[in-house]
């Protein structure tokens, strides 16, 4: 049996962070849902500005568009609703089959506007009715500005995927703005089932701590951090509160772990899956660690308990998790801004070599 299969019966979806024109049409994507246990996946700026400055597979839809008088941030949208689309379509039987709580995709609004409350709801509603699948998740980061806006789309029915999520903190101040539109649905006599996640970045924790970690204790941070997180996400569920809206039909928000990458070239390239093992979670995986656990990967034991006390040693070595988790969100932020950035130039380029071809 796969690791990944193994991984899929413990009880966590494994998604991929990943999408590109060829990927869908090559049938890659479709060989990861059939053999290596993939329910979902993710997508972003980066990810797209790749896609698309290394290949050909948008050229000619690029082409097009531009003789429709589309460009920039617009014709970006259309490209990646037409590749999300297709994702969603290749996993809706198992939307379908779970009953919303897996087969989902996702697309980010622009980072641009991540402290603008009023513009990153409307483009969340904006890209959900166009898109027009009801197992896409739209991406909100979990600033201040965006929990009012998470609130509201989910009181909107969208389903949310919450990104840039760092700490404990920002997790359950992610998870409440989720609870609070679901409780306004309910008062409001709406159904209360619209899907969210919580995406929680790991990865980054342990580059940021990397120069001043002691050696015993490289790449432990993210996995503490990810640790203290699933507790509160346990925690939370089990109070009155959340049960009552589970009794009036509501589903969990899931926990999600998104940046599991390994950085550190002298660690295993399937160190954070190994790690965050844990049913009723998801984790989104590059293409690369997906491969690569598949081919060599191993389930010991889900996440250990006492986060907190892996937490402390950071402390005593001089590493404060409070000013760095809010040091990881600024960066997180101005990186996202960086990548649209950088995918829009990329656009304008392409259609300047297309227009001149």
């Amino acid at each position: 049996m796969k690791a990944t299969q193994k991984l899929h019966e413990l009880g966590q979806s494994i998604w991929l962070d990943n999408i590109t024109r060829g990927l869908l049409a090559s049938g890659t994507l479709q060989h990861y849902i059939e053999e290596l246990s993939v329910t979902g996946l993710t997508s972003n700026p980066t990810i797209f500005d790749h896609a698309i400055k290394n290949s050909k597979d948008y050229d000619e839809a690029i082409s097009q568009k531009l003789k429709e008088g589309k460009s920039g941030e617009g014709l970006f949208f259309e490209l990646a609703i037409e590749d999300l689309q297709k994702a969603a379509d290749l996993f809706r039987p198992i939307h379908d089959r779970t009953d919303g709580v897996d087969g989902w995709v996702s697309l980010e609004v622009s980072p641009l506007l991540a402290h603008d409350t009023a513009s990153t709801l409307a483009a969340a509603k904006d890209i959900h009715a166009r898109a027009g699948r009801s197992n896409l998740f739209i991406k909100i980061p979990g600033t201040s500005e965006g929990l009012p806006a998470i609130e509201e789309a989910i009181f909107s029915g969208i389903p949310i995927n919450v990104t840039l999520l760092f700490s404990r903190t920002q997790y359950v101040a992610a998870a409440e703005a989720y609870l609070r539109g679901i409780e306004r649905r309910i008062a409001a006599g709406l159904k209360p089932n619209v899907g969210s996640v919580a995406s929680l970045f790991v990865s980054r924790w342990d580059v940021a701590a990397d120069k001043t970690t002691p050696e015993p204790l490289h790449n432990r941070l993210g996995i503490a951090i990810a640790g203290q997180a699933l507790e509160s996400y346990r925690l939370l569920f089990s109070q009155p509160r959340w049960q009552r809206i589970f009794n009036e039909g509501a589903r969990a928000q899931r926990l999600l772990w998104a940046s599991t990458g390994t950085k550190d070239p002298k660690a295993s390239d399937t160190l954070y899956i190994e790690a965050l093992a844990s049913p009723l979670t998801v984790n989104t995986m590059p293409e690369a660690t997906l491969k690569a656990f598949a081919n060599h990967g191993n389930i010991a034991e889900v996440l250990p308990d006492r986060p907190d006390e892996v937490i402390v040693q950071f402390a005593q070595a001089g590493i404060s998790v409070d000013a760095l988790q809010f040091q990881l969100l600024a960066e997180g932020v101005a990186s996202f801004a960086k990548s649209w950035n950088d995918l829009l130039a990329c656009i304008a380029s392409k259609s300047g070599t297309l227009k001149a071809a």
